[in-house]
């Protein structure tokens, strides 16, 4: 199960496959994991290694380590994944917007960096609307969500809502209403802001999505940035074959 042929750490082999475990279910909330004799035995590695690793589990918020009762795992692998979708997006994230709660962490009035500025249309340095909020289900963040909206746009409803009320919602109130989007989808590591947001580790991997919303006349009025827990969102793709122009196509 770990190979110490790999350029991969052992005590890092080995945490991927514990980890995976407590993900799984395998190793259910509250459980105690076998003690470090018995997983030196059981992956043919050090004492050292083994406590390595566990040391990772606690670090990432997997486990919680304890003298005289072991290592107890603390991660909830039964609260259910969030599941976006490309069939609608409007409406899913519509429905996420009422069916999570939300964090509001800041709300500034910054300087738009070249990325940002291009996606909105706007010239770089201009100020724009910087949010950053968490969403949680069941109590357990899976996002971490930075919007950046033009000044004009962000003006018209007080941020304070933002706590409280879908981005979406806030639009279409004021008059901006979103009929279309363009978004990336891609892996990134945790900085640290957004790892503490998220209770993980530095460095753990995450689903990074960047989405641009666009008005009637193709106009953007909104950048999304979201940072997802793998194992607790996932979008899904509804695939169908189509004959068009004497050749099938995937759609």
């Amino acid at each position: 199960m770990v190979d110490a042929r790999l350029p991969t750490p052992l005590y890092h082999q080995l945490f991927l496959v514990l980890r995976e475990r407590i993900r799984s279910g395998a190793f259910p909330l509250g459980t105690v994991l076998p003690g470090e004799q018995d997983l030196t035995h059981v992956f043919n590695v050090s004492r050292i290694t083994v406590k390595r690793a566990l040391n990772e589990l606690a670090s990432a918020g997997m486990v919680s380590r304890h003298r005289g009762r072991g290592t107890v795992v603390t991660y909830n692998a039964t609260v259910p994944v969030v599941k976006g979708s490309f069939d609608n997006l409007m409406e899913a994230l519509k429905v996420m917007g009422l069916s999570t709660e939300v964090e509001l962490i800041n709300v500034a009035q910054v300087a738009a960096t070249a990325e940002i500025a291009e996606l909105l249309g706007l010239p770089s340095g201009v100020p724009v609307q910087r949010a950053e909020r968490i969403r949680k289900l069941e109590g357990e963040p899976f996002s971490y969500i930075v919007t950046h909206l033009p000044i004009d746009i962000a003006s018209t409803f007080d941020p304070e809502s933002l706590g409280h009320t879908p981005m979406l919602d806030l639009l279409e109130r004021a008059g901006f209403v979103a009929v279309s989007a363009e978004q990336w989808i891609t892996a990134c590591s945790a900085e640290p802001a957004t790892a503490q947001a998220l209770k993980i580790a530095t460095g753990s991997p995450l689903l990074k999505i960047v989405r641009v919303m666009k008005d009637s006349q193709s106009a953007p009025i909104e950048v999304v940035q979201g940072f997802y827990r793998p194992e607790r969102f996932q979008y899904h793709i509804n695939l169908t074959r189509q004959r068009k122009g004497g050749r099938d196509e995937w759609r």
